[in-house]
């Protein structure tokens, strides 16, 4: 195998999203994070100062989510959103792009969006994935997406909220790496749930991924290794 559990771990950004978790679910959601040591969590935005304590001093990052899950924040508000999330500890940023502006071809706007919280998460050196959710989008729409995520330094594209008509589909990842930046990640999110489709993402380029089934994941990733 070319993979190790550390390559597949440090893929997981364990969703926390739900919005029927309880807070002692979401504790128990990031204690799982760390038995795990996935890459991050990525929480809903309240809980950030709790998380960023039960996560200090671990490999274990906490992220959270900016105009989710529609998009349509004001960019003010998103900015807003970006900072009270990083004064409450998180380290990486999960932003959902001005979805109806995209349709509309707005691309100023959506640019100045965009780089407005990359712009604030770069200050306090967080790091910022930007969400597409590809399933209302044409490829034409994602194609200058990429273009402007590349324009003003985001870190990561992402597929999806999880919370759309669809999540992620190999076509959509291999396009999305095709037209980033070298510099710019790909997240995948919305429906990768076993270790197979972990390693089909991850066989197009993708290094991150958006998961709820963590422990499925990695519970057969160690059987695969014979990891006890």
């Amino acid at each position: 195998m070319d993979w190790t559990y550390e390559d597949i771990a440090k893929m997981i950004d364990h969703s926390l999203l739900n919005p029927k978790m309880t807070d002692s679910e979401l504790e128990e959601g990031c204690k799982i994070a760390l038995d795990y040591d996935v890459a991050s969590v990525c929480i809903k935005p309240y809980y950030v100062k709790r998380a960023s304590e039960i996560l200090k001093g671990s490999g274990v990052k906490t992220g959270t989510t900016i105009g989710f899950p529609h998009g349509g924040h004001s960019t003010a508000i998103k900015v807003a959103e970006s900072q009270q999330a990083i004064s409450d500890g998180a380290e990486e940023l999960d932003m959902v792009v001005n979805i109806g502006k995209v349709l509309s071809l707005d691309w100023k706007y959506v640019t100045d969006d965009i780089r407005a919280v990359v712009e604030v998460g770069h200050a306090e050196g967080a790091i910022v994935k930007v969400i597409f959710e590809n399933c209302y989008l044409q490829d034409r729409h994602k194609i200058e997406l990429c273009g402007i995520c590349g324009q003003v330094g985001a870190d990561f594209v992402k597929t999806s909220t999880g919370y759309g008509d669809g999540g992620a589909t190999i076509d959509d990842l291999i396009l999305m790496r095709k037209y980033s930046l070298p510099s710019v990640q790909v997240k995948a999110a919305g429906g990768i749930r076993t270790l197979d489709q972990v390693l089909e993402v991850r066989a197009v380029g993708v290094t991150r991924i958006g998961a709820t089934r963590t422990i499925d994941i990695l519970e057969e990733c160690k059987k695969r290794l014979g990891m006890k």
